[in-house]
């Protein structure tokens, strides 16, 4: 891996303070590692979506001696995030298995939230409803343009990823009624976009629909 050696400046000098111009930074990838005073250092994680800057976050990491383990000092991750759990899981062996897992972490969040974000400007019309966990990890919807209601996941006490159901069906025998999977909706979630799948999910769900009503229609 190869890491390109430059000065502390401009914006990784929140990470190192005012002394930061004396202090060495490389950068690998999408990350800022710099060394700082006190043995302690500096992570700044620069996120992307669609090849665009997003939000920059960093995680300061300390250790007295080289004999103690190295423990998270401060984060600018949100709190909704695992990242004490990171460092627990990873932390304590290496602390590059820290770093890099954060990362990820972090710049999987963005790229949710600016798929819901992007979802709601493009078919915002066409959406009833639309309900998030705050680390998005979790996106429910209701479909204004048909008689149905669609979730991911459904029930916990039903091994489904993608359900519909009608309306008044619902109302009417609620939790007594077995959702119908739709698993072309299931794999397009599962390979393309929160935007694109969308698109594949509405295109396709009038005939997914005609398809389940035809095979409970037959004895």
């Amino acid at each position: 891996m190869e890491a390109d050696r430059k000065a502390m400046a401009g914006d990784t000098n929140q990470l190192a303070g005012p002394h930061s111009e004396e202090n060495i930074s490389y950068k690998v990838g999408n990350k800022v590692i710099c060394c700082l005073e006190g043995a302690r250092i500096g992570i700044q994680y620069e996120t992307s979506f669609a090849g665009e800057p997003c939000e920059l976050y960093h995680c300061v990491l300390q250790s007295k001696s080289f004999l103690e383990r190295v423990t998270l000092l401060e984060h600018t991750a949100p709190f909704f995030l695992p990242i004490l759990e990171a460092e627990n899981d990873f932390l304590s062996s290496n602390a590059m298995k820290f770093i890099d897992p954060v990362g990820d972490l972090l710049q999987a969040y963005v790229d949710r939230r600016e798929q819901v974000r992007l979802i709601k400007e493009l078919y915002g019309n066409q959406i009833g409803k639309l309900y998030h966990s705050l680390p998005y990890h979790l996106i429910e919807f209701l479909l204004d343009d048909f008689d149905c209601v669609l979730a991911w996941p459904t029930n916990q006490s039903k091994k489904y990823n993608g359900s519909t159901m009608n309306r008044k069906e619902y109302g009417v025998l609620g939790s007594h009624l077995t959702p119908a999977r739709l698993t072309y909706a299931e794999d397009a979630l599962r390979t393309m976009s929160l935007p694109e799948a969308y698109a594949e999910i509405v295109l396709n769900l009038p005939r997914a629909l005609q398809q389940i009503l035809q095979q409970r229609a037959l004895p």
